[in-house]
């Protein structure tokens, strides 16, 4: 009877112990998704697209909201004009600019494939000389993204004619500038952005272009 009673005190002490570690297996199960929802915060302040682009791919917009100013996370970003539908024209963007006073990210792709382009303070318009504030940048993705933020060195930021938008300038050239047509372009180092050649040349023929207003 005792060696029963051994038996039988042992077999407790053992399905606790089973328990035990059981218990414990659960418990570091638990624990170890935590790090991977870490990231879960920075979900809501991905941009919100009320269409879908035809230039840029979810992980290029992803990059680019990184660079935008803090006042514009979040704000969701709407299609105010693209050549696909507004057709090749400079006068239809500044008619689509109109009414609009938010930032405009510019973007496109030019006939080699490249995407590039820049984000302005405020809309795009005609404008009898450059506007604009620090927060302007110019970007390329050749392919990783690569952002020129303003230098400090002047104040050419944007400028509207009526045959042609230019954005950044030094010694006659510009960092980014678009024809008439929004067919022909240029890009040019520029001491505003410090930038390099956006485009794989320094002549590019547009093949697509987008400007997204961010309020």
């Amino acid at each position: 009877m005792k060696g029963l009673r051994w038996r039988y005190t042992r077999l407790p002490s053992q399905v606790e112990d089973t328990l035990s570690a059981e218990e414990g297996e659960e418990e570091e199960e638990e624990t170890v998704p935590a790090p991977a929802s870490a990231p879960a915060p920075e979900d809501p302040a991905e941009p919100q697209l009320a269409e879908a682009s035809q230039v840029l791919g979810a992980s290029e917009i992803r990059q680019l909201s990184l660079h935008l100013p803090a006042r514009v996370t979040g704000h969701p970003w709407s299609l105010a004009f693209c050549t696909s539908r507004d057709g090749f024209s400079l006068q239809s963007l500044y008619r689509q600019m109109e009414g609009h006073n938010g930032p405009v990210l510019l973007v496109l792709r030019d006939q080699d494939g490249q995407m590039f382009g820049a984000f302005s303070s405020s809309a795009i318009r005609l404008s009898k000389g450059f506007y604009g504030t620090g927060e302007t940048f110019l970007f390329s993705f050749s392919p990783q993204l690569k952002v020129f933020k303003w230098t400090g060195s002047n104040s050419f930021f944007v400028k509207g004619d009526l045959d042609s938008l230019m954005m950044g300038s030094s010694s006659g050239q510009f960092g980014l500038w678009l024809d008439g047509d929004l067919y022909h372009g240029g890009s040019h180092p520029c001491a505003t952005f410090n930038n390099e050649v956006l485009a794989r040349q320094e002549q590019f023929c547009i093949k697509e272009l987008e400007a997204w207003v961010l309020s």
